[in-house]
C-alpha cells in the first residue's frame, strides 16, 4: 500500500509540475550560489557515507534505510542545485532539485518515528503501556500516514511554484505552506510523545531509566550493544530540535510568498534548513540506533512498581 501511495504522490507532483509553462529569467526568482551548495553537498555526502558504513557494519536493519536514503537524497538535491545554477532557466532541473531538497526531510521524520517505536518495544509491556501515549505499533502507522499527506501537499504545491504566473506560484506557496504546517503540528505531537515517554520512564520506573550494570561503555566506533539507552533518547530529542527549526523556517519562507525576502535570500535557507537538518541527522553517525535496542536487563524494571508520588 505504501508503494502505491508513493507512486500516486510522485505522479501527482509530476502532473502538477507539467502545468508550469516555460518562463523567462531564473526559475525560482534567483540563481543559486555555487559555493554554499558545494559545501552542503560535501557535508551531506560525508554523513551519508558514514551512515551507509554503519548500516552495513551494524546489522543492516531495513528500517534504518529511511535515514541513509534520506541523507543520500539530500546530497542529490544539492548536486542538482549546483547543476541548476548553470542553467537557472531550466524548469525540469528546478522541479527535480526542489522536490529532492523539500521532500527528503520526510525520510528523516520517518526515521525518528520508527526508532521510537522499536526502542519502546525493548521495554517490558507494563512500562510501555504506562509511559507511552500511543502503542508502538501505531506510532509508525499514524505518523507515516500523516507524513504521506504532507508529502502530497508539498509535492503538489512545489510543482505549482514553478509556473510563470505569479498568482499560481503564490497558490503553490500556500499549498506547500499548509503541508508544512500539518507536518509541523504532527512532529510537535511526536516530540511531546518522546518527552513524555522519557519523563515517565524516569519517574515511574527508575530502574529502567538507569543504565544496566555490567554493560559495556558506549564508544563511537564500537559494534557491541550499548546498555545506556538514554544516549539514544537524548540524541532523538536533539534531532527533533533540528527538524522543528527547519519546519518553522520553511513555513516562514513560504508565508512570505513566491518572491518573499526569505525565499530569494538563500543564506537563510542554509542557516535554518540545511545546517540544522545536517547536524541533527548526522548525530546518528555517532549514536547508531540499533546498538541501543538490546532488551537485555530491561525486563527487570517492571519489578520496581510505580512510585505513587509520580504522575
Amino acid at each position: 500500500m505504501s508503494q502505491h501511495l508513493t507512486r500516486s504522490l510522485i505522479l501527482f507532483s509530476v502532473l502538477t509540475s507539467a502545468l508550469a509553462a516555460q518562463r523567462t529569467g531564473p526559475v525560482g526568482g534567483f540563481i543559486p550560489t555555487k559555493t554554499p551548495a558545494i559545501v552542503a553537498l560535501a557535508l551531506y555526502v560525508l554523513s551519508g557515507i558514514v551512515l551507509w558504513i554503519n548500516f552495513f557494519r551494524l546489522g543492516r536493519r531495513p528500517f534504518m534505510l529511511t535515514l541513509t536514503l534520506g541523507m543520500t537524497a539530500m546530497a542529490a538535491g544539492f548536486l542538482l542545485r549546483i547543476v541548476f545554477s548553470n542553467s537557472p532557466d531550466s524548469l525540469g532541473l528546478y522541479i527535480i532539485m526542489d522536490m529532492f531538497i523539500l521532500l527528503s526531510p520526510c525520510a528523516f521524520l520517518a526515521t525518528d518515528y520508527m526508532i521510537l517505536a522499536r526502542l519502546a518495544s525493548t521495554f517490558d509491556k507494563e512500562v510501555v503501556e504506562s509511559c507511552l501515549l500511543i502503542r508502538p505499533s501505531r506510532i509508525v502507522r499514524f505518523f507515516v500516514w500523516s507524513d504521506g499527506i504532507t508529502f502530497f501537499l508539498q509535492a503538489s504545491g512545489g510543482g505549482l511554484t514553478a509556473t510563470k504566473n505569479v498568482s499560481t506560484a503564490n497558490l503553490g506557496n500556500k499549498i506547500t505552506m499548509i503541508g508544512l504546517g500539518v507536518q509541523l503540528a504532527s512532529f510537535l505531537l511526536f516530540t511531546v510523545l518522546i518527552l513524555v515517554f522519557g519523563w515517565r520512564v524516569q519517574t515511574r520506573y527508575p530502574a529502567a531509566w538507569r543504565p544496566q550494570s555490567g554493560e559495556k561503555r558506549f564508544t563511537v566506533l564500537g559494534r557491541h550493544p550499548v546498555g545506556d539507552w538514554r544516549i539514544l533518547f537524548w540524541t532523538m530529542c536533539l534531532t527533533c530540535i533540528g527538524i522543528l527549526i527547519r519546519s518553522v523556517f520553511r513555513i516562514a519562507e513560504f508565508a512570505g510568498g513566491y518572491n518573499g525576502f526569505i525565499a530569494v535570500h538563500e543564506g537563510y535557507f542554509y542557516c535554518f534548513d540545511s545546517l540544522p537538518l545536517w547536524i541533527a541527522m548526522s548525530l546518528y553517525c555517532f549514536a547508531w540506533p540499533t546498538r541501543f535496542m538490546s532488551a537485555r536487563g530491561r525486563q527487570e524494571a517492571v519489578e520496581l512498581r510505580k512510585d505513587p508520588r509520580s504522575i
